[in-house]
C-alpha cells in the first residue's frame, strides 16, 4: 500500500513547486510592466515640462521683438509726418480687430497675479495651456525632515523683492520627478509640493515643481491641471481677472 501512494506523493509535490513558480514568473512579470508605465510616465512629463520652458523662452524672445517693432513703428511715422510736411498721400492700415473672448464663468489672460497664501504675497504668472504641471521660480532650496517625512523650504524669487526670513515657503515634498535637460544628457531631480494659490475667483491647492525660471519671463507658470474645468485662457489679453503689477506696463 506505501509503495502505491509513493508516486502520488512525489506528483502533488512536484505540482506545488510548478504553481509556486509560475507565481513568481506572474508577480515579476506585473512588476516588469508598472515599472515600465512609471518610465514612460515620467518621461511624458520630463518632455511636457521642456516644451514648457521652450515656450515661455520664446515669449522672452517675441518680446525683444516687439521692442524693436514698436521702435519701427516709431520710424514709420516719423517718416510719414515728414511726408505729410511736403503734402504727399499717407495711406493709413485699417485697424487689425480684436479677436473675440471666449464665453466661460471665468476667463484667464495669458498672464494673471497669483497670491500664495503661506507668504501672502503677490507674483505674476504665465497661463500656460501646453504644460501639464505649474512650476516655480526656486531658489534657496533646502530640504529636511520633519515627523519623518521630507520637506523642502525655499524663497519665491521675483526678481524685484528681496529672499528675507519673512518670505520662506515650507511644503512637504508630494514626490520627485526626473527632468532630463534639453541642452546635455544630465538628469536633475526636481520637487513637487502642494500651495494653496488664489488667482481672482479661484482659490485652489495647486502642485508645483521646483525649478530653476530665473531665466524665464514670470516666476510662476500654470499648466492644464491647475486650470482643467476651472477656465478657459484668453492668450490675446493678460491680467482678466487680476491687476497688472506696478512694474508692468
Amino acid at each position: 500500500m506505501l509503495t502505491r501512494l509513493t508516486p502520488i506523493v512525489a506528483l502533488a509535490v512536484l505540482s506545488g513547486c510548478s504553481l509556486t513558480k509560475g507565481e513568481q514568473y506572474h508577480n515579476e512579470t506585473l512588476a516588469s510592466i508598472q515599472a515600465s508605465e512609471t518610465n514612460v510616465s515620467t518621461k511624458l512629463e520630463n518632455l511636457s515640462l521642456q516644451l514648457s520652458n521652450q515656450t515661455d523662452y520664446i515669449e522672452s524672445l517675441e518680446k525683444k521683438i516687439g521692442v524693436l517693432d514698436r521702435e519701427m513703428i516709431r520710424l514709420k511715422k516719423d517718416v510719414v509726418a515728414e511726408v505729410r510736411k511736403k503734402n504727399a498721400p499717407v495711406v493709413i492700415p485699417a485697424p487689425t480687430p480684436e479677436p473675440p473672448t471666449p464665453t466661460h464663468n471665468i476667463v484667464l489672460g495669458e498672464v494673471e497675479k497669483v497670491t500664495i497664501d503661506t507668504i501672502k504675497q503677490a507674483f505674476d504668472a504665465r497661463v500656460d495651456t501646453g504644460a501639464a504641471t505649474s512650476s516655480l521660480n526656486a531658489i534657496d532650496i533646502e530640504e529636511f525632515e520633519r515627523n519623518g517625512n521630507n520637506w523642502v523650504r525655499f524663497h519665491l524669487s521675483d526678481g524685484d523683492t528681496p529672499p528675507t526670513e519673512d518670505n520662506w515657503i515650507e511644503a512637504p515634498v508630494i514626490r520627485y520627478v526626473k527632468i532630463r535637460q534639453s541642452t546635455n544628457e544630465d538628469v536633475e531631480r526636481r520637487a513637487v509640493v502642494e500651495l494653496w494659490v488664489e488667482l481672482g475667483k479661484i482659490h485652489e491647492k495647486a502642485q508645483f515643481t521646483l525649478a530653476d525660471r530665473s531665466q524665464m519671463s514670470h516666476p510662476v507658470l500654470l499648466g492644464r491641471e491647475f486650470i482643467r474645468d476651472i477656465a478657459v485662457v484668453d492668450v490675446s489679453k493678460k491680467y482678466i481677472q487680476t491687476p497688472p503689477s506696478k512694474s508692468k506696463k
